[in-house]
């Protein structure tokens, strides 16, 4: 296992400082980015790249998101201990680790399946244990472990997958990447069975969330 020093510390106090000067004001998050060891996310001849605010690719065409996108969705959340949060896109298992350190009972999903052994693998290996890893398709959610409290979508979603949405608990709220190139991160809160609420916050760019391609 790949070291992590005091460098590497101080270089997450760096991002998050870099992360706060963007906007992002929610401590835990904060806290979270500084004790996360990102650089252990990313292939080790990369390592320079893991503590600047910048999405990197990964193994099988996927991305580590940028710190500071993380952050956003993570703060629009609001995520509180033991919240059930369903993530579809688990990806490195960054944004998996930022939840878990949060409190959150986490559930993720992860189409590609070289990508979801080895993060499985990886995130146990440093300690991280969310409640469930499903190699599978997003889109569907996970029914058999819903309603969840919060919903955090990792991928641009040309549309809103209905079975999501069905998914949230009344009162929950789900952050998701909506478009096809570019991408309007959108806030979906449950008000009641048939009412949600919808709030839209500025451009990302995502990797597509893909349908049943397994």
């Amino acid at each position: 296992m790949r070291k992590d020093t005091i460098k590497h510390q101080g270089k997450r106090l760096q991002l998050a400082k870099v992360v706060e000067d963007k906007g992002i004001k929610d401590e835990k998050v904060l806290d979270a980015i500084k004790k996360i060891p990102r650089h252990l996310f990313m292939d080790s001849s990369f390592e320079d790249h893991a503590y600047q605010d910048k999405a990197f690719p990964i193994a099988a065409d996927q991305t580590i998101s940028q710190p500071y996108t993380v952050a956003f969705q993570t703060e629009v959340l609001q995520v509180k201990k033991g919240d059930s949060v369903l993530e579809i896109g688990t990806g490195s298992g960054y944004q998996t680790a930022v939840l878990c350190e949060l409190g959150a009972r986490v559930y993720s999903i992860e189409r590609q399946q070289e990508l979801f052994k080895k993060t499985k693998l990886f995130l146990s290996k440093i300690g991280y244990r969310p409640r469930y890893l499903s190699f599978g398709d997003g889109y569907k959610g996970l029914p058999e472990y819903a309603p969840f409290d919060r919903i955090i979508v990792t991928a641009g979603a040309p549309f809103v997958p209905k079975p999501l949405l069905s998914q949230l608990k009344v009162g929950g709220r789900m952050v998701i990447p909506v478009g096809k190139d570019l991408q309007v991160m959108t806030l979906f809160e449950r008000k009641s069975d048939t009412e949600f609420e919808k709030t839209e916050f500025g451009n990302f760019r995502f990797v597509p969330l893909l349908e049943d391609k397994n």
